[in-house]
């Protein structure tokens, strides 16, 4: 006797396999990371992460609209300081009319709808590439929540929709909030990296900014005694209620495929946004492999994305941004 039901009825051809598909991705569900560099006419390719680049602001404005005429309608920002302008205290971080704020700027005043998200963390500014101030040895905590509160405000100054700490100090999202709202700053919202992993996937980001730790000796030669370590579960549900609890408007999940168990558990948890960062090492990975003709890059490349949403995140950020949406269209 044959089966009543046949699952595979439902896979006979391109048109049902769509109709029933239970995961769909769309332009809107992307966050685009750009790489803001000083000069002019700038579109600097990255070596480790091959098709993407550092623009000056005048390319970031060509961008922004080519990413708004594709339909992506939100960015999250990173720039890239001279080592000059370091320092132990980020302080080039608050100099408002400093490459980050005018960076925002520049994309508010082409593309005015344009979601602009920041990044709130000391390392790109840091002379130690470290994401906080250091003092013996020893990456302070509320010394550097402080510093990321005012860097929050400069940023909200500037014009930023959503600030996005990504240092993971302790209680960081409440004294950002309470930073915001004394400035009147109701309506920033706040992206956390709620569970942001000690990863060795960052290391092509690191070259894109130049922010790697430095090996100076008394120096922290690694983020773990403040990025989470990688063997732990349970611990990313406890900071992201945290950070829910401190005023986190989203929250995030760093990386993204090594995590995707992570990702479910907090997207079960909890009622905000979950965010999912496919980090440089995941893009780097996947483009080596492509260009030794080992895997197919559109096709892997959508199956990851469509294993990130699968798993629960409402938000990817992702390099393949592009890539995706000229395929999706």
């Amino acid at each position: 006797m044959y089966p009543l039901r046949r699952n595979r009825r439902l896979r006979v051809s391109e048109s049902m396999r769509h109709l029933v598909r239970e995961t769909v991705l769309s332009p809107n569900d992307f966050l685009v990371p750009l790489f803001v560099v000083e000069g002019k006419n700038i579109k600097e390719e990255i070596a480790s992460m091959p098709d993407y680049y550092r623009l000056s602001l005048d390319n970031l404005a060509i961008e922004v609209k080519e990413l708004w005429g594709m339909g992506l309608k939100s960015v999250l920002l990173f720039v890239k300081v001279a080592d000059d302008l370091k320092d132990n205290k980020g302080t080039e971080a608050l100099n408002p009319n400093g490459l980050m704020q005018r960076a925002i700027k520049t994309v508010k005043d082409v593309c005015p709808e344009m979601l602009v998200m920041t990044d709130v963390a000391l390392d790109p500014f840091s002379s130690f590439g470290h994401d906080g101030i250091i003092e013996n040895g020893r990456v302070l905590n509320d010394k550097t929540s402080e510093v990321l509160a005012e860097m929050s405000v400069s940023h909200a100054e500037a014009g930023a929709d959503v600030v996005a700490p990504s240092d993971m100090m302790d209680g960081r999202i409440l004294t950002i909030r309470e930073a915001l709202e004394d400035e009147g700053f109701y309506n920033t919202a706040i992206m956390s990296y709620s569970a942001k992993y000690a990863s060795a996937f960052y290391g092509p980001f690191r070259d894109a900014l130049d922010s790697a730790p430095v090996d100076i000796q008394d120096i922290p030669k690694d983020k773990k005694t403040y990025q989470m370590d990688y063997a732990n579960r349970y611990e990313a549900i406890k900071e992201t209620e945290m950070d829910i609890d401190e005023g986190a408007d989203i929250v995030m999940v760093k990386p993204g495929l090594c995590y995707l168990d992570i990702v479910r558990e907090i997207r079960n948890d909890v009622d905000v946004p979950v965010a999912v960062y496919q980090v440089s090492g995941e893009y780097a990975m996947l483009k080596a492999a492509a260009e030794k003709g080992w895997l197919d890059h559109d096709a892997v490349m959508l199956e990851q994305l469509y294993a990130i949403k699968r798993a629960g995140a409402n938000i990817i950020a992702s390099y393949f941004a592009k890539d995706a949406v000229k395929l999706l269209s």
